[in-house]
């Protein structure tokens, strides 16, 4: 989930109108029998890439993001509980006063609780995106698909924000995402989701239901996979 999806239609920061509701939809799915775990990336607080390009250090930087996914996961996790959804949030940098820190084996364990688990920090090291670590997470903790929830229906050929004439695609393959430079996810991430046939999902969260219609296996989105 992009940190931007947070924010509404706000400029910065976390709109409670639409964390709230994206904590009722989460509560839905776990209602339904779907075991959930959420990444949220922190582009509505803090961008460590944005920044490096003005001359901050990278590393601190890309620490700083991570932060950023840390907070924006704990008003997730509060979310939930407030939904009467209880959940964990874990990260993978230690900061065992505000959240767990990340193991696989633990996270299998929560979810198996139906407990929702907020898988936050990244990969907990600088260089790698909210996208490597999404995509590293669902494979490490047997993840069926990984959803991309961000602020377009899918992907396409362009922009389409930018250009009318974009074409939208309903269903890709990895290779085509790469020799194209379709831009779903940074490189890292979609090898990683190549190599070990984890399937990927693209939907516009802005979209109240969106999840549910996926989980019921409505031609919503866009699917990418090795196919």
């Amino acid at each position: 989930m992009s940190g931007e999806a947070l924010m509404g239609e706000g400029q910065f920061g976390i709109d409670p109108n639409v964390i709230n509701r994206l904590a009722s939809e989460v509560k839905s799915l776990v209602d339904y029998g779907v075991e959930v775990g959420i990444v949220i990336g922190g582009g509505n607080i803090f961008r460590g890439a944005g920044l490096a390009e003005g001359g901050l250090n990278r590393t601190v930087g890309d620490h700083m993001g991570m932060l950023a996914t840390v907070m924006n996961s704990l008003a997730m996790g509060d979310a939930l509980e407030k939904a009467g959804q209880p959940c964990r949030v874990f990260s993978a940098l230690k900061m065992t006063q505000v959240c767990d820190e990340y193991s696989s084996r633990n996270v299998i364990r929560q979810l198996q609780k139906k407990r929702v688990a907020i898988l936050s920090a990244g990969t907990g090291n600088p260089y790698f995106t909210t996208d490597t670590a999404a995509c590293l997470r669902a494979i490490e903790i047997n993840a069926d698909i990984i959803i991309k929830a961000t602020k377009v229906d899918g992907v396409y050929s362009a922009d389409p924000v930018k250009d009318p004439n974009a074409v939208f695609y309903k269903q890709l393959n990895y290779k085509q995402v790469l020799e194209q430079n379709l831009g779903v996810m940074d490189t890292t991430a979609i090898v990683l989701c190549q190599e070990n046939q984890m399937p990927l999902k693209v939907c516009n969260i802005f979209k109240s239901g969106i999840l549910m219609n996926l989980m019921r296996g409505d031609d919503v989105g866009t699917l990418v996979n090795n196919q």
